[in-house]
């Protein structure tokens, strides 16, 4: 089943963040889970400082795999320190979808 995890955080600085989030998926093998089918960066329209991010997974095994690696707790880690609230998690199954 797949599975999705939303970050919702707060930042004046998303600039960074994107920049950060855009070399990590560029990375490849080393940087970049092959598990992870989407990634999306979103701006809350109405409030520009709200930032949520909607990573799709294969599944919750491997969202929590790559959890579990070093290099996410390193960019985890980076990207709350340019939070200024934040970042909250959610984990969702997905139960339905429709095709891409």
């Amino acid at each position: 089943m797949r599975f999705i995890q939303l970050m919702e955080y707060e930042t004046t600085r998303g600039d960074e963040i994107e920049a950060k989030m855009r070399e990590a998926m560029q990375m490849g093998d080393a940087g970049s889970p092959q598990n992870v089918i989407r990634l999306a960066h979103t701006r809350d329209h109405d409030n520009p400082n709200r930032y949520v991010d909607i990573i799709e997974f294969t599944s919750y095994d491997e969202a929590m795999s790559n959890s579990a690696r070093p290099e996410t707790d390193s960019m985890s880690r980076e990207l709350a320190s340019l939070c200024t609230s934040g970042p909250s998690y959610s984990n969702l199954d997905v139960m339905m979808a429709s095709p891409a």
